[in-house]
């Protein structure tokens, strides 16, 4: 086998890269408390989901009305709010979605169910086939993690869709 370098100035230019020798601890860290009034912790409707994104996720200074943005509201055994994270912003109709983003932070909180939340800059509420499709395969994931995926509602210009109450749940 032939070990001479194909380009020998390069070795002295670019260093080889390294894996650190030694893992790392991590933890989880809350970023911003969000105070929630007691009727919205129990999210057990399209309307209070809805009202939990307008109240904390629309405010949220990364936070950008003109583009898509997936948001996964995070909740225990009896279906209270633990928190949210924003997994994606994307563009003015795509968002970029992977089953890993979007369940990373529910299995690091111990979470039971989730609710899946992205909003329509075009202010309409209706679902897309691409929302559907990516909606059924996180539900199968969630299937297999076993953390329910309760629904999958979209935002709009004052409206809210909830892919559940369409019939979209069954696989």
């Amino acid at each position: 086998m032939n070990t001479t370098s194909v380009l020998p100035a390069m070795e002295s230019l670019v260093k080889p890269f390294k894996f650190s020798a030694s893992p790392y601890e991590y933890e989880v860290t809350a970023l911003r408390e969000c105070p929630t009034p007691d009727y919205l912790q129990q999210c057990n409707t399209p309307d209070k989901a809805a009202d939990y994104w307008r109240l904390h996720i629309a405010t949220h200074p990364y936070f950008n009305p003109d583009c898509e943005c997936l948001a996964v509201l995070i909740l225990n055994t009896r279906h209270r709010i633990k928190g949210h994270h924003i997994v994606s912003i994307g563009t003015m109709d795509t968002i970029l979605v992977h089953p890993r983003e979007v369940f990373r932070l529910a299995i690091v909180t111990a979470a039971s169910a989730l609710i899946l939340m992205h909003n329509h800059p075009s202010g309409e509420s209706t679902p897309s086939e691409a929302d559907i499709k990516v909606t059924r395969d996180l539900i199968r994931a969630g299937q297999i993690l076993k953390i329910e995926v309760l629904d999958h509602i979209i935002i709009g210009d004052g409206n809210h869709t909830s892919l559940q109450e369409l019939g979209y749940f069954y696989l």
